[in-house]
């Protein structure tokens, strides 16, 4: 189960478990504790892709139509 939903406060915004978990996945990866980089840094050089891609699809499920009747991609 995602991060997101042990112990934290629901984000009201759009993609907002998908945000958190990447943002943490950023804060923890060895890049940014380890090399000292900015998580913007870490995030253009391939880190946390899979949550990336995830968050990506569940911004871009905002903009189609179909997504009124099928739901936000993502969690």
């Amino acid at each position: 189960m995602p991060k997101y939903y042990e112990d934290k406060e629901e984000d009201g915004r759009a993609c907002g478990g998908v945000r958190e978990d990447l943002r943490q996945c950023l804060l923890e990866s060895s890049c940014v504790l380890q090399e000292k980089k900015s998580p913007k840094q870490c995030l253009r050089e391939g880190h946390c892709k899979s949550l990336q891609v995830t968050f990506f699809a569940c911004k871009r499920s905002m903009l189609d139509t179909r997504a009124r009747f099928r739901g936000r991609k993502g969690y």
